[in-house]
């Protein structure tokens, strides 16, 4: 288990704990994290489960795939800290993690 941390466009947070292996995004759905649609499931077609990653963690993961990053292109506001949550796995390298959430997915 780990925790992450959720601040919406208001900036209140919301910590919510994930098991390893299971996506930001499936964490947010489950949690009732507003902003959060996930259209596609977590298929990589949609961009709405888009995402900025704070400090240190952001460093800390892995680089977005080819396919990642094509669809960050296609986000509202991306920003060099913008990943999709569908492609972050839940660990020991994200516990505490601070997810910012858009202000819109569209």
């Amino acid at each position: 288990m780990c925790e992450i941390v959720f601040i919406d466009s208001a900036g209140r947070e919301t910590r919510v704990e994930a098991q390893e292996g299971e996506t930001l995004m499936a964490v947010a759905v489950r949690s009732g994290i507003d902003g959060i649609v996930a259209q596609c499931g977590g298929a990589l077609a949609c961009g709405t489960c888009h995402c900025y990653i704070e400090q240190p963690h952001l460093d800390r993961l892995p680089p977005p795939s080819e396919e990642e990053a094509m669809m960050i292109e296609f986000v509202m506001e991306p920003m060099p800290n913008s990943r999709l949550s569908c492609q972050i796995l839940a660990s020991s390298v994200v516990d505490g993690m601070r997810v910012i959430v858009p202000d819109s997915q569209h």
